[in-house]
C-alpha cells in the first residue's frame, strides 16, 4: 500500500489539529477585525519577492505553510468586512455562512444536478422559493439559479432574453439601459456578441434615474429604423448612488412594447426587506428577470449571486443541453438539474450558506440589519448637512451617500474642489484607517460611502469624516495644482 501522504491523506488526529487551527484563526479574525487596519498596500514587486517561486517538488511542514499564509495572505488583504470599509460594495458576511461554506467545500458537494446531490438541489429550490416570495415573483411558475455573482446573473438573464425574444437571429436586436447601469451589463452584452451600435445608453435625470421620455424616444426611433427593441435593463440600487429607476413606469413601457424587462438589483434588491426599501423598490415584482446578490446586502460571503425569473422554463429552454454522458441521470421533471438553468455544469453548493444563515438567524434579523443600514446613512447625511465643510451631492439612498469637501467659507473653483477631494481619498487610503474612494457625479469628483455593514456604527463614520476634514485642511494649506 502506498504511503498515506502519497494518497493526499492525513491521519485523523493530524486533520483535527490542523482544522482547529484554521477555525481558531477565522474566529480570531471575526472577533478582532475592528482592531485591525481595513486597508493594505503592496506593489507587484513586493508581492513577487514574497511569493514568487517555482512549484516545489517536495512538500513542506503543513503548519509552517499555514503560518506563512495567515501572516502574509489573510492578515495582509484589504478587509471588506471591516466596519470602516466604505468603498465599492462592502462584503459584511456572517460567521454561520462562513462555516457553511467550509462544510460545502469540505464535503466537496457537486451542486450541478439532482443525481449528484438531491439534498443540495432541494436546498437550492427551497431557498430560491424564499427569494421568489420575498420579491413577489410567482413561486409555482417562477424559478432561478445561484451564480458566482451579479455579473454572471446579468449575463444569464440577457442570454435568456435574447433566446426567447430573438431566437437565433439578433443582428437587429436593441438593448436599453441608463448611463448609471452597472458595467457588468455592458460586459455581458459584449460577451454575448452584440455590437456597440445595438446598445442604447439612456441619460439620467438630476436624481440619476433613467429619463423615461428619452427612453421612449429611443425605442420609437429604433422601430422606425427597422431595429428590434428586445430588452430593457433597470437599476434597483445603482452602485454609484443607490438610486432606483422608476420600475413601475418602465414595466409598463416593456409591456406595451413587448420588451423583456430585466432589473439589476445586485446591489439594492435586498433593501426590500426593510419598509423604506420596499417603497423605493415598488414595481420590482413586474420584472421578467431580476438579479440580486446575496453576497452583498444579504450578508453572505463571496461568491453567491442570484438570478430570478418569472417562469423557470425560460432558463431551461435557453441552457439545456443533452450530452451523451448525462443521458442516464436526467430524472423526472420535478428533479431540477441546475446545470440546465445556467452556464455552469460543475457548480459548488452555494445555497447552503444562505439556507443555514437564514435558518439560524431568521429573516427578522436580516430585516433589522438592512433597516439599520438605511437609517445609518440617513443619519450620516444629517451630520454632513449641519457642517460648514461638507456638501451633499447625492443624498442617502439605500445606504449609499455621496458628498464632497467644499467649505462654505472658502472660495474654491470647481477644479480645486475636485483636487481636494481626490487628495482626501488618497490620504485616507495611505493612512489605512478607512477604505474610502471617489466616484464621478455630474462631472464632479465626490466621496462615496456605502454603509451596508450591520457592524458599522455612527462613530466609525464620524471618525472617518473627521479624518477626511483634517486632510482637507491640510490640502488647503498646501495649495492647488493650476
Amino acid at each position: 500500500m502506498r504511503a498515506t501522504i502519497d494518497r493526499l491523506e492525513l491521519e485523523k488526529n493530524t486533520m483535527q489539529k490542523y482544522g482547529y487551527r484554521v477555525v481558531d484563526a477565522i474566529v480570531e479574525h471575526w472577533v478582532h477585525q475592528k482592531e485591525k487596519l481595513p486597508v493594505t498596500h503592496a506593489t507587484r514587486e513586493e508581492m513577487d519577492s514574497l511569493f514568487l517561486e517555482s512549484a516545489p517538488e517536495m512538500g513542506d511542514d503543513m503548519n509552517k505553510v499555514l503560518d506563512f499564509v495567515l501572516k502574509n495572505v489573510m492578515n495582509e488583504s484589504t478587509n471588506l468586512s471591516h466596519p470602516k470599509s466604505f468603498a465599492f460594495v462592502p462584503g459584511p458576511s456572517n460567521y454561520i455562512s462562513v462555516m457553511a461554506d467550509a462544510l460545502a467545500t469540505g464535503f466537496n458537494i457537486f451542486s450541478g444536478g439532482w443525481s449528484g446531490s438531491p439534498a443540495a438541489a432541494e436546498l437550492e429550490i427551497v431557498t430560491m422559493n424564499w427569494l421568489l416570495k420575498i420579491f413577489g415573483f410567482p413561486v409555482k411558475q417562477g424559478g432561478g439559479i445561484f451564480t458566482s455573482g451579479g455579473s454572471m446573473a446579468n449575463l444569464t438573464a440577457i442570454a435568456a432574453a435574447r433566446r426567447l425574444k430573438c431566437g437565433d437571429e439578433f443582428s437587429n436586436a436593441i438593448i436599453y439601459m441608463s448611463d448609471q447601469a452597472h458595467s457588468s451589463n455592458i460586459k455581458a452584452i459584449r460577451v454575448l456578441g452584440f455590437r456597440k451600435e445595438q446598445v442604447r445608453i439612456i441619460p439620467t435625470d438630476m436624481e440619476f434615474k433613467i429619463s423615461l421620455n428619452k427612453l421612449k424616444n429611443a425605442i420609437a426611433k429604433d422601430r422606425i429604423k427597422g431595429g428590434q427593441p428586445f430588452c430593457l435593463i433597470a437599476s434597483a440600487g445603482t452602485t454609484n448612488t443607490g438610486t432606483v429607476d422608476p420600475l413601475e413606469d418602465m414595466a409598463k413601457i416593456c409591456e406595451e412594447e413587448g420588451i423583456w424587462f430585466h432589473i439589476d438589483g445586485a446591489y439594492g434588491g435586498a433593501a426590500i426587506l426593510s419598509d423604506k426599501g420596499k417603497k423605493l423598490l415598488k414595481g420590482i415584482d413586474k420584472a421578467n428577470s431580476l438579479t440580486v446578490d446575496p453576497h452583498k446586502w444579504f450578508y453572505q460571503p463571496y461568491e453567491i449571486g442570484c438570478l430570478l425569473v418569472r417562469d423557470h422554463r425560460w432558463l431551461k429552454n435557453t441552457f439545456t443541453e443533452k450530452p451523451e454522458y448525462l443521458r442516464d441521470i436526467e430524472g423526472n421533471t420535478s428533479e431540477i438539474n441546475f446545470y440546465d438553468h445556467g452556464i455552469q455544469l460543475t457548480r459548488r453548493f452555494r445555497a447552503l450558506k444562505f439556507y443555514m444563515s437564514v435558518k439560524t438567524f431568521g429573516l427578522k434579523v436580516f430585516r433589522n440589519a438592512v433597516s439599520y443600514n438605511i437609517s445609518l446613512a440617513e443619519r450620516v447625511e444629517q451630520e454632513l448637512r449641519i457642517s460648514e465643510n461638507w456638501e451633499i451631492v447625492s443624498p442617502a439612498t439605500l445606504a449609499v451617500i455621496n458628498f464632497r469637501y467644499n467649505p462654505i467659507n472658502e472660495d474654491l473653483k470647481p477644479g480645486q474642489i475636485d483636487q481636494i477631494n481626490e487628495y482626501i481619498s488618497k490620504k485616507v487610503l495611505v493612512s489605512r484607517k478607512a477604505l474610502l474612494v471617489t466616484t464621478i457625479l455630474n462631472k464632479q469628483v465626490v466621496l462615496r460611502m456605502c454603509l451596508i455593514n450591520p457592524r458599522t456604527e455612527l462613530m466609525d463614520v464620524l471618525e472617518t469624516i473627521n479624518l477626511c476634514e483634517s486632510f482637507g485642511i491640510q490640502k488647503l494649506k498646501e495649495g492647488f495644482i493650476k
